[in-house]
């Protein structure tokens, strides 16, 4: 039987298990509250204690509409949380080689021969891509970039084309000056780092941090076909695509195109594990996690600083970022005034049904585990 509920916990005769039961208790009793309240398809949620403690859960069906349950250990597309990945590796590398992240771009990419038709090209730094402050507009909200996805959905491409819409444009302001949000900071970023560290993305990701950490269940997201990914449900976007998004097995359109804007496939769980490692300091070094976590004005969203969002909370300030791809939602939050790192990801888009943001099921289910007043 497909079961809903997968709990961890090391020295269970230790009196703190008690306490670490009733926490994930309270944590899936207000999940099954908002599933029932909402009625979205279905959520997978993970909870990772400083201590070493972990728990999973999940509410709902694997595909809306039908029978068949999801389980926590489904995969769903984690959408832009894989920055986390692409920024903590390019920080890594910038350590190791000594790099400056106020360095220009033109120094790595200067010699392609579309450089010098990026916005800003000029005045791009390593830092302006990696906080979102380069100018350079987003490429995936441009109609000429989604009619290309429209009349070739199965396309494998090539990483610098998914800059051809970028070429050209007119910057949003000038580098450096202030925060605007675009998935082709991280595809720029990707090819810095790929050249500088003479490896792709994907096998640096693997080896520092998916293998290390045991983080099993997370996949790059680049082929049609991804092990027991959950049937996510598209309602809005800049793509064609709406309602189910895998039909027979398949995506109905190649995710490959997100590359470092994004990439991965994941569960909560290993989201929950890989917060908590980022943000808690097993990953960087204290100097390196300081830098990543200087954060600029980013309006709603807080502060952002090197591939991370930093929130002020009723429960005190979080670290984590969030993610979006057609038909699914992912957030991952760590706690650092509490030890604890939590993650949720829904099978759908759709805000309006879940009536909040993902960021606010997070806050309400960390409430629950700390059993404070909701």
């Amino acid at each position: 039987m497909r079961s809903g509920l997968l709990f961890s916990l090391l020295l269970v005769t230790s009196p703190g298990y008690c306490q670490h039961f009733e926490a994930v208790d309270r944590a899936k009793t207000r999940l099954q509250e908002l599933f029932k309240e909402r009625g979205f398809p279905g959520a997978t949620v993970g909870i990772v204690w400083a201590d070493g403690k972990s728990a999973t859960f999940s509410v709902g069906k694997f595909e809306k509409d039908k029978d068949k349950p999801l389980l926590p250990s489904d995969r769903m597309l984690a959408g832009s949380i894989g920055k986390t990945f692409v920024a903590a590796s390019f920080l890594r590398v910038a350590k190791e080689k000594s790099i400056s992240l106020d360095e220009k771009v033109s120094k790595y990419l200067g010699d392609r021969a579309w450089f010098k038709e990026l916005p800003n090209a000029p005045g791009l730094t390593l830092r302006s891509l990696m906080n979102h402050t380069s100018g350079i507009p987003e490429h995936v909200q441009s109609p000429a970039f989604t009619d290309l996805i429209a009349k070739d959905p199965l396309k494998v491409w090539k990483y610098e084309d998914l800059l051809v819409v970028t070429r050209g444009a007119k910057p949003l302001a000038t580098a450096g000056e202030k925060f605007s949000y675009a998935d082709t900071n991280y595809i720029i970023l990707g090819l810095v780092l790929e050249k500088i560290a003479g490896k792709a993305m994907y096998t640096l990701v693997n080896d520092w941090f998916i293998k290390p950490l045991k983080l099993d269940r997370t996949i790059p997201s680049d082929k049609l076909q991804i092990p027991d990914l959950a049937v996510g449900f598209a309602t809005f976007g800049p793509f064609f695509a709406r309602g189910p998004m895998v039909k027979d097995g398949k995506m109905v359109f190649n995710p490959q195109m997100e590359w470092c804007g994004g990439g991965f496939a994941s569960t909560a769980l290993d989201l929950a594990k890989w917060s908590m490692a980022l943000y808690g300091g097993s990953v960087l070094s204290p100097e390196t996690e300081t830098e990543m976590l200087r954060g600029v004005d980013a309006g709603p969203l807080g502060q952002y600083g090197l591939g991370v969002q930093i929130r002020k909370t009723p429960l005190g300030i979080s670290y984590g970022h969030g993610g979006w791809f057609p038909g699914w939602l992912s957030e991952m939050e760590y706690f650092p005034d509490h030890g604890i790192a939590v993650a949720i990801q829904f099978n759908t888009d759709d805000f309006r049904q879940l009536g909040r943001s993902t960021h606010g099921y997070l806050v309400e289910l960390m409430r629950a585990v700390l059993d404070k007043k909701l």
